[in-house]
């Protein structure tokens, strides 16, 4: 089958690299295991399918209870305790064709979120939700989106990575916040960027795209370099701060209907590359 004509539909292949029930310490050593495997380079070719992925975790809700006693000798004792149920994660995965940036596929995957919040660990936390969108969807993606860090992560194996590496196919890490590293300043025009440091060695890049807002925080995710993986951000921009893949993700996760057409010509913001 064929989409508009050019794209094979296949179903998306998702190896089985370890398992997901692992306590922090474990996770730590599959992150440092797996970081190894990562490929820094190269480009997606004939690009016509690009994928967002993005997860949206309700809050825990709490029930605390204080038991207050009295008991000879002493005027009060007080007993405390707090349950916390498990939070919900809606995992979003939004496939869009290339260059119109027009949505072809959306899978949604609702879960409990079974691993603990832990910066850094992040993806163990949120991986397993996204893998049961992508299960879902029909099309063979040729580049992956991600709302979070790539290689720029303690262990160099960030959500991107771990997606990347699972799914075997390009990915980038596009964070709207910086989880380490140091960097210069920014310009003020969209398409200027700075180089992510940390420890001497680039991890990533903080690139402006849109006019005198806040940069993103690129990084490789897998499959790609540094500088095509800030290009394809800027080529998936339509004049919002966030690239269209994870912007139209983002607001999938988070419940909100998609357009069915992106909101500003395709020319518009690859004018910048």
């Amino acid at each position: 089958m064929l989409l508009e004509g050019r794209h094979i539909i296949n179903a998306v292949d998702v190896r089985d690299l370890h398992p997901w029930q692992v306590d922090t310490w474990e996770a730590r050593r599959i992150q440092l295991r797996l970081a190894s495997q990562v490929v820094r380079e190269g480009a997606p070719a004939h690009v016509q399918a690009i994928v967002g992925a993005d997860i949206h975790v309700e809050r825990a809700k709490a029930r605390g209870a204080v038991v207050v006693l009295s008991y000879p000798e002493l005027r009060v004792i007080v007993g405390a305790d707090i349950h916390v149920e498990r939070a919900k994660a809606r995992g979003a995965v939004v496939v869009l064709s290339y260059p119109e940036l027009r949505v072809i596929e959306q899978a949604i995957y609702e879960t409990e979120v079974t691993f603990p919040y832990v910066p850094g660990l992040l993806s163990f936390r949120e991986t397993p939700v996204l893998l049961g969108a992508f299960r879902q969807i029909e099309t063979k993606p040729d580049l992956l989106l991600v709302d979070g860090q790539g290689y720029a992560h303690p262990r160099r194996f960030g959500l991107a990575c771990h997606l990347g590496l699972i799914l075997d196919v390009p990915a980038i890490g596009c964070a709207k916040s910086r989880l380490i590293g140091e960097h210069g300043p920014v310009g003020p025009a969209a398409g200027s960027r700075a180089d992510l440091l940390d420890g001497g060695e680039v991890i990533g890049t903080v690139l402006r795209t849109r006019d005198g807002v806040s940069p993103l925080f690129v990084s490789v995710g897998h499959r790609i370099g540094l500088e095509e993986a800030a290009a394809w951000v800027l080529r998936c921009c339509r004049g919002y701060r966030l690239p269209e893949p994870t912007r139209l993700a983002h607001q999938a996760a988070g419940g909100r209907a998609l357009p069915s057409a992106s909101r500003e010509p395709a020319d518009q913001q690859m004018s910048l590359l």
